[in-house]
C-alpha cells in the first residue's frame, strides 16, 4: 500500500470554534487525530481496491464514534449532538463510507434499538454494537420502493413464538459484515414494524453489491429474507408505522448533514494548497481571478453550512429541530459539498482525477450521499410541504 501524508488544515472562516465547548473541539480533534493517522494515508488503495477496510470497525468503536449520543449504561458516549455531528464531519472529511459505517451504526441500527427496543433488546445489542464487536445494518430501502418506503412488500405473518419473515432490501451499507439487521416490514394487518435479525437465521443472506463507481471503500449490499424464522421477542415493541423509521432517519441525515461539510472541507484546503503551490504563466494558479472565485465561493459556502450545523445542533440538543429543518440541512450541506467537490477538480486540472489528491473520491462518494437518506428532490419537497401546507408528494 502507498502511503500518503495528511496536510489537512481545517477551514474556519468565521470562528465556529469560538461557538463550541472545549469538550466539543476535545472530540473533534481526537477524530481528526485518528483519520489523519488512520484512514487517509490508505484509503485510496482501499477505494482502487472497492473493498472495505474492515478494521476501522474495531477502532470506530474504541474512539466512541459508535452510538455516542446514546447512554452511557448501554455502551453509548452519552454526548451531545454537536459532538456527534463533529466526529460525523471528520469521518466523512477521511471517507463518506467511513461516515456511513458509523452513522448506518449509530443512528439506523442502535438508535431503533434504543429508541423502539425493550430493555431486553437494548441490554443484549446495544454494548456489543457501541464497542465495534457486532456491525449492523438497517432495511428499508427494497428494489421497487425507495422514496416511498410504505409501499413495501417485505413481511411477515405469525407462526407460534416466531414470525416468518419474508422480502428483500437493498442498497444496504455494512449488509455484507452485518451481525445484525434491524428490518422494517409488514404484518398481515399492513402495519409496519422493526425486527431485529440475525446473522446466521436460517433464509437470512446479504449478497454483496459490486461494480459500485461510488463508496468504493463502503461495504453495501442486499438483504433477502426467505421464510426467516425471526422470534417474537425481536420485534421493536416500542413503535408501530413509518414514523418508527422515519425517525431513525431524520437521526442519520443530521449525521449527513455535518459529515459532507468534511468532504467539501477536504476538498477546498487540498483546491487552496495546490493552488498556491501550481505555477502557470510565471506565477501560482492562486493569483488568478477565476481561481480566486472558485476558492472564495467554496470557503463561503462551507462557512454558512457550518453556521447551519451548528444552530440545528443547537436545536436537536434542546429537542426543539424538526425534521424538516433536518432535511433542509442534509440537502443543503450535499448541494453545496458536490459543488465543491467539481470546482476543486477544475482548480487541480487534470491532477484532480487521479488518486494523489482525495477530490475525485470525494466527487464519486458524495453521488450516493446527495441521493442516499432522502434523495435532493425529495429534501426540497419536504421544505415545500413545510412552508406551503400543499402536499406535492401524491
Amino acid at each position: 500500500m502507498s502511503v500518503k501524508k495528511d496536510l489537512f488544515e481545517s477551514p474556519d472562516y468565521f470562528k465556529v470554534d469560538e461557538l463550541l465547548s472545549e469538550e466539543q473541539r476535545m472530540i473533534r480533534d481526537a477524530v481528526r487525530s485518528y483519520v489523519k493517522k488512520e484512514i487517509s494515508p490508505v484509503i485510496e488503495d482501499y477505494a482502487q481496491r472497492a473493498e472495505f477496510p474492515q478494521q476501522i470497525v474495531k477502532q470506530l468503536g474504541d474512539l466512541g464514534c459508535f452510538g455516542p449520543t446514546v447512554p452511557v449504561e448501554y455502551g453509548g458516549g452519552g454526548l451531545d449532538y454537536i459532538s456527534y455531528g463533529l466526529m460525523m464531519q471528520e469521518l466523512e472529511r477521511g471517507d463518506s463510507g467511513v461516515r456511513s459505517t458509523a452513522s448506518v451504526q449509530g443512528s439506523l441500527v442502535m438508535y431503533p434499538i434504543y429508541a423502539y427496543g425493550s430493555e431486553e433488546q437494548k441490554q443484549k445489542y446495544l454494548p456489543k454494537l457501541a464497542s465495534g464487536e457486532w456491525l449492523g445494518c438497517f432495511g428499508l430501502t427494497e428494489p421497487d420502493h425507495g422514496s416511498d418506503p410504505g409501499g413495501m412488500l417485505t413481511n411477515f405473518r405469525t407462526e407460534g413464538d416466531v414470525v416468518i419473515l419474508n422480502g428483500s432490501k437493498m442498497w444496504i451499507s455494512n449488509a455484507p459484515f452485518a451481525q445484525v439487521a434491524v428490518v422494517w416490514a409488514k404484518d398481515e394487518q399492513g402495519d409496519v414494524y422493526g425486527l431485529i435479525v440475525e446473522r446466521g437465521m436460517e433464509g437470512f443472506s446479504t449478497p454483496t453489491t459490486h461494480n459500485k463507481w461510488s463508496l468504493r471503500a463502503s461495504a453495501t449490499g442486499e438483504l433477502v429474507f426467505d421464510n426467516v424464522r425471526v422470534p417474537k421477542e425481536n420485534i421493536l415493541p416500542g413503535v408501530k408505522g413509518l414514523k418508527g423509521p422515519l425517525g431513525c432517519l431524520t437521526k442519520a441525515r443530521y449525521g449527513i448533514a455535518w459529515g459532507v461539510i468534511g468532504a467539501a472541507m477536504d476538498c477546498y484546503d487540498t483546491a487552496l494548497r495546490y493552488a498556491k503551490q501550481r505555477q502557470q504563466f510565471g506565477k501560482p494558479i492562486a493569483a488568478f481571478q477565476l481561481q480566486q472565485k472558485k476558492l472564495a465561493e467554496m470557503v463561503t459556502e462551507i462557512t454558512k453550512a457550518q453556521l447551519l450545523n451548528w444552530r440545528l445542533g443547537v436545536l436537536m440538543n434542546e429537542g426543539k429541530a424538526t425534521p424538516q429543518q433536518v432535511s433542509m440541512a442534509k440537502r443543503n450541506s450535499c448541494e453545496i459539498a458536490t459543488n465543491i467537490c467539481r470546482d476543486a477538480r477544475q482548480v487541480l486540472g487534470g491532477m484532480g482525477i487521479t488518486g494523489e489528491y482525495p477530490v475525485m473520491r470525494h466527487m464519486m462518494n458524495l453521488e450516493s450521499v446527495i441521493t442516499y437518506e432522502g434523495t435532493h428532490d425529495i429534501h426540497l419537497l419536504i421544505t415545500g410541504l413545510d412552508i406551503t401546507g400543499e402536499n406535492a408528494f401524491k
